[in-house]
């Protein structure tokens, strides 16, 4: 034989069949299989992100050009990043204003 050909498997198929086994159990779950208090903490994580969105979106919208760190566009795009982009923005993109409001 030219080449090293050997019956059993190779390295890498043992390993990618040693991590299906181990996230066999991990499966997604459909919305009718999820439990009803998993169901609700989907629903709130979604309704908390949507709420960080539409207040980042109409901050930027209201807030003068001079008084946000950097481009409004830059910070509008950066906001629709889940929860870090909106947190983000009114950690980091909004400036103080002189008179403390």
């Amino acid at each position: 034989m030219a080449r090293n050909e050997s019956k059993a498997p190779n390295k890498m198929a043992l390993n990618r069949s040693r991590r299906n086994k181990a996230h066999a159990g991990r499966q997604k779950k459909t919305w009718k299989e999820m439990s009803p208090s998993r169901k609700a903490g989907t629903i709130l994580g979604a309704v908390a992100q949507v709420s960080l969105l539409v207040a980042a979106q109409r901050d930027i919208s209201r807030r003068p050009a001079e008084l946000i760190n950097g481009p409004k566009v830059a910070w509008r795009a950066a906001s629709f990043v889940n929860f870090i982009g909106p947190m983000g923005y009114f950690v980091f993109g909004r400036r103080r204003s002189a008179t403390g409001k």
